[in-house]
């Protein structure tokens, strides 16, 4: 395959570009790194991307890195099936969520991981508790942008980008009950949205590998 396609469980920048992959139908050689091996510090994959971070794709001998721009890449490269909307304003909604998501919700993920599934044990209810407030002031404000069936009414990247990172906050609530987001205190249009994305075809078989077991 002229595509390979470098990916760490778990990451949500990395699920994004999968799912973009599997939505392009885009062929691809997947290389699953190791973050517990150390698989992305690697001689072989720092030559590839110097920053040893996923996701990182090879493209017919070219490399590039960070999720936006690999998506962006992905886009104007094989532009079949878009992710991107023709109106010039649509667009840049969707290039504005897009970096809301990797700005601000990631932030909070990271902020409420590094919390929960990242300790031997849990942080305290008074650390916890302040980054949970955070994060459902952060889901009202996206729940106000939530269309219909995505949320720029057509799939975009910015669906692919938001995801992930929401997803996570499942994840840890599912691995540390009462320290994550339940489902239930997930505004009723994003649960929806949330749902919907969980439809797609491919969706299962971008799950985070570790995730399945």
């Amino acid at each position: 395959m002229a595509l390979t396609f470098y990916y760490g469980s778990g990451s949500s920048y990395a699920w994004k570009v999968w799912l973009t992959l599997e939505h392009k139908e885009i062929p691809y050689e997947f290389k699953l790194l190791s973050f517990d091996r150390n698989e992305t510090r690697s001689p072989e994959f720092l030559k590839l991307n110097p920053r040893g971070k996923v996701p990182t794709i090879v493209d017919n001998g070219f490399a590039i890195w960070e999720s936006s721009a690999i998506a962006e890449y992905l886009e104007e490269r094989y532009p079949q099936k878009s992710l991107l909307p023709g109106d010039a304003k649509q667009r840049a909604n969707a290039r504005r969520l897009v970096a809301e998501a990797d700005s601000y919700v990631a932030r909070f993920m990271g902020k409420l991981s590094d919390l929960t599934i990242y300790r031997a044990e849990p942080g305290s209810r008074s650390e916890i508790e302040p980054v949970q407030k955070e994060i459902l002031e952060e889901l009202m404000l996206l729940e106000a942008q939530v269309g219909e069936p995505y949320l720029l009414g057509d799939l975009s990247l910015a669906d692919f980008t938001l995801y992930p990172h929401l997803r996570i906050f499942r994840r840890i609530e599912e691995r540390h009950p009462g320290n994550g987001i339940a489902d239930n205190r997930i505004p009723a249009k994003l649960r929806a949205w949330m749902k919907r994305i969980e439809a797609l075809p491919y969706f299962e078989k971008t799950l985070p590998p570790h995730w399945k077991g």
